[in-house]
């Protein structure tokens, strides 16, 4: 029995969907990205109000926040694949019951155990959620209309972060921090009702067993590198736990690849795919594109909050002309896609990003302000939405249909591995360029004040006043560095994105 037609048994061997059922269809898994994407960054905007509510250190408070990202990243494989074999409609529908349910006890929680927990078990759900959305937008759309849904897919997952911090910033300013769960929650349970109602079941009929050490393996792998980006910058990259954890990642991850390749077709993920230009660009310039987005917000923030002296609320709206033409430019690029190829659209994109990173290390400037960088922020929105679209549709075309969960999981542990690695990357980077910056500029402060000021520049703002005379320059010095050390950290950016504008020019996906 062929793929398709084991996907069609599977699914009760119904008429395929009208054009009415396959919007109803997109508008559903849509509504269920959008929940799971918006708790990926929703918390961060309340870190103040979670360390006063509970008590809590920062070190807790980063745990309340990456545990959702972690086990998040840690399952999207092995519930892949499960999706695949169990249906994706059930899986769907049990994910965001488990989501919602998880939702409203976070909202709820007394305590940072409760929290942590609830964020974990949010986390688990949303590993069944997020690769089933895709799922079924490539095993249920027709060939006409799958590029269009995956732009919009890709549009909702790569804006959708910065929509729902948005959101989330509004509510804490103007209401409570536990408000942040009512949107995801409230998304999750419209997805349910509609999922119920609108999305077709499909899944996989295999003669294999399930890869249960081979989803194990890969759990464990995830799970270690993933610890190491986040952990890294907080303990120290030469901590005991760090070390560790990327030890048992990289070996994971080598155990991994060992045993799928002696699986064969019976692999959880058939890595020997990776030959393939399809599979391999694809992911090289997803894992790049969503690092350099996710590394430029975290550089972003600190500009507008202690450079230009906004609010959290004004800083992540100063952020959504990036998303919304992220979100324009995604649904265009499956057209392009079709007229001058996968691969010239994704080079054309990555070119505009790269264009925009070396727009904003020319221009910005203390006394430039926003309008310095918008310029490249909106060519980086556009460039990036240009070739996430055709990057996601590479990887899911080299996997057959009835292994569309493991593919869409794929695409989504890129996505998670590229933001870890950006946010770590880029804000070491520009760390160590305004601490080689200020450097120079801290001649005649009191050595304690001199030492807080070179930890960082909201550091130096909140120690200038007990420096007397010195306050106001020092504050303009600790602005001076960080433009300096911005600049150094988006020239890295646009260097790395040169080198990926040359592999895909090389080696990007064919015309399929």
């Amino acid at each position: 029995m062929s793929t398709h037609e084991s996907l069609k048994v599977a699914s009760g061997g119904g008429s395929a969907p009208d054009a009415r059922q396959l919007r109803a269809i997109l508008v559903t898994v849509s509504l269920a990205l959008m929940a799971v994407i918006a708790s990926v960054s929703g918390l961060n905007v309340a870190q103040t109000q979670l360390a006063v509510e509970f008590g809590a250190s920062q070190t807790t408070v980063l745990w309340i926040i990456n545990a959702y990202t972690l086990a998040l990243a840690a399952l999207l494989l092995p519930l892949g694949a499960i999706g695949d074999r169990l249906g994706r409609k059930p899986m769907l529908a049990a994910g965001l019951i488990v989501f919602a349910a998880a939702g409203v006890v976070a909202g709820l929680a007394p305590s940072t155990a409760v929290m942590i927990g609830a964020r974990v078990a949010a986390g688990v759900s949303a590993a069944m959620i997020m690769p089933i959305t895709l799922a079924v937008i490539t095993s249920t759309f027709p060939d006409e209309r799958r590029g269009k849904a995956i732009g919009v897919w890709t549009g909702v997952a790569g804006g959708g972060g910065i929509l729902g911090m948005f959101l989330s910033a509004l509510l804490v300013d103007v209401a409570d921090w536990r408000l942040l769960f009512v949107l995801p929650v409230l998304l999750a349970a419209v997805a349910l009702v509609m999922t119920l109602k609108a999305v077709p079941n499909s899944r996989e009929r295999s003669g294999h067993s399930f890869d249960a050490i081979g989803a194990v393996i890969s759990t464990v792998a995830v799970t270690g590198l993933i610890f190491v980006l986040q952990e890294g910058p907080e303990r120290g990259w030469t901590d005991s736990a760090t070390l560790i954890s990327l030890a048992a990642g990289a070996v994971a991850a080598i155990g991994f690849v060992t045993w799928e390749l002696r699986r064969g077709d019976a692999a959880l993920l058939d890595v020997r795919l990776f030959r393939e230009r399809g599979l391999a660009g694809g992911s090289v310039t997803l894992l790049v594109v969503f690092g350099v987005q996710a590394g430029i917000a975290v550089v972003l923030f600190p500009f507008f909050q202690a450079v230009l002296g906004w609010s959290g609320l004004l800083a992540t709206a100063a952020m959504m002309p990036m998303a919304v033409m992220m979100m324009l430019s995604s649904g265009v690029a499956s057209r392009m896609a079709v007229r001058i190829g996968p691969r010239s659209t994704m080079a054309a994109g990555v070119a505009l990003a790269a264009l925009g990173l070396s727009s904003m290390a020319v221009l910005v400037s203390v006394d430039g302000g926003y309008l310095s960088i918008l310029p490249g922020l909106l060519a980086m929105g556009v460039g990036m939405g240009l070739s996430m679209t055709p990057s996601t549709e590479a990887i899911t075309s080299s996997l057959p249909r009835a292994k569309q969960g493991v593919a869409s999981a794929l695409n989504d542990v890129t996505r998670e591995f590229g933001t870890a690695l950006g946010v770590a990357l880029l804000g070491a980077l520009l760390a160590n360029g305004y601490r080689n910056a200020i450097d120079g500029r801290l001649a005649g402060l009191p050595v304690d004040a001199a030492a807080t000021a070179r930890e960082g520049i909201a550091n130096a703002v909140e120690v200038a006043p007990t420096t007397g005379n010195h306050a106001q320059d020092l504050i303009l010095a600790a602005q001076q560095s960080f433009v300096d050390g911005w600049q150094y950290a988006l020239w890295i950016g646009a260097a790395v994105m040169a080198v990926l504008l040359v592999y895909v020019a090389l080696r990007g996906p064919r015309v399929s």
